[in-house]
């Protein structure tokens, strides 16, 4: 037995010394317990302003002392419907001429190396727009009702002409863009539809925390901050007293209250349309608002986005009146007519 023991005892000085070196590898190495370990950089929380539901209510309604609004524009259409695959076109920056008007009055003129390729109008009720540019076939006259639902003006309704086989897709493309694009989507963006507090729309203030990048002068390239945020969601009883969600807006809290982001949904709480604000500067040269000079529509379903910037804030005309006729665009061009109502009415008839 004393043997046995001996013989372990001293066991071979050069085994041990393998295995002593074995283990200092293993807990000096990098994949170690005690290893060096990955450094992670945490967003910065940005500090927030506190406020109350009646300072979220004053920061909307001082959108609506603004009657009407008129300036030049820069406009860039981007076509999202193949956003599932991670694929956006974007179409060439334009030029816009905007006239709006509470309630719910929209002129607008588009305009390429200043020539007209389309105009369109709502008068709060019915809108109307005209294609002016392309092949003959791709203009046209499109009517309608504002709170109606159409689908999407495709291919079908658009044929190409055998003449113009050999067109570039960009112009059809843009074209068909235009089609769908509805006047009243800009009218709720720029005229911002003010707080109700009559008791038919209810309000919840609550508040959220966002990871963006860091936008603010100075910030190092690919620094990401945590912004915070209040956002109020204004709802409306239906029978039976089920909430309806109507409005979400979103109020950046850092550096002051201001509304940020203000998104719609419909009767069955999907998301319509989407709107973001930025670069918030003083507009006008005579009536003067702190309004912000660029804007951002998304409309998911109708798969369009638009980013809309002023081209000269000081240019800008504000809270001057105009009469109904230039809400209300004529088919002064003999373009061939689309009535949206009519279609609508024929397809239900023939189903």
């Amino acid at each position: 037995m004393l043997n046995y023991l001996n013989a372990h005892r001293f066991a071979n000085p050069r085994s041990l010394l393998t295995v002593f070196i074995v283990l200092v590898l293993f807990l000096t190495s990098g994949c170690g317990l005690f290893g060096a370990k990955k450094k992670i950089v945490v967003p910065q929380l940005l500090p927030g302003q506190v406020a109350g539901r009646d300072r979220l209510f004053q920061e909307v309604n001082r959108f609506s002392t603004v009657t009407s609004i008129h300036g030049k524009l820069d406009i860039q259409f981007e076509d999202t419907s193949f956003a599932t695959s991670g694929i956006a076109d974007q179409y060439r920056l334009v030029d816009g001429d905007i006239t709006v008007q509470r309630p719910g009055k929209i002129y607008l003129i588009i305009q390429f190396l200043v020539v007209d390729i389309a105009q369109m109008t709502s008068d709060g009720e019915q809108f109307r727009v005209a294609i002016l540019k392309g092949d003959d076939k791709y203009r046209r006259f499109v009517k309608g009702t504002n709170n109606a639902v159409y689908k999407k003006l495709d291919e079908v309704d658009m044929p190409t002409p055998a003449s113009s086989k050999n067109q570039k897709k960009g112009e059809k493309e843009t074209v068909s863009a235009l089609s769908n694009l509805r006047p009243q989507h800009l009218t709720d963006a720029f005229m911002i539809r003010p707080i109700e507090t009559n008791g038919s729309l209810f309000y919840a203030q609550s508040e959220f925390f966002q990871e963006e990048p860091d936008t603010r002068r100075g910030a190092q390239k690919n620094t990401r901050v945590m912004r915070p945020y209040y956002v109020l969601d204004e709802f409306s009883q239906a029978q039976g007293g089920e909430a309806k969600l109507m409005r979400r807006l979103w109020f950046d809290r850092v550096s002051g209250i201001r509304l940020a982001r203000v998104q719609s949904y419909d009767d069955r709480g999907a998301l319509v349309t989407d709107v973001a604000y930025f670069d918030e500067k003083q507009l006008g040269a005579g009536p003067t608002a702190s309004l912000p000079s660029r804007i951002e529509i998304t409309r998911p379903q109708d798969q369009y986005k638009l980013n809309i910037t002023y081209q000269d804030v000081s240019s800008v005309e504000l809270n001057r009146p105009y009469p109904p006729k230039p809400f209300v665009l004529e088919n002064k061009w003999g373009l061939q007519e689309v009535d949206l109502d009519a279609v609508n009415k024929k397809v239900t008839a023939n189903k």
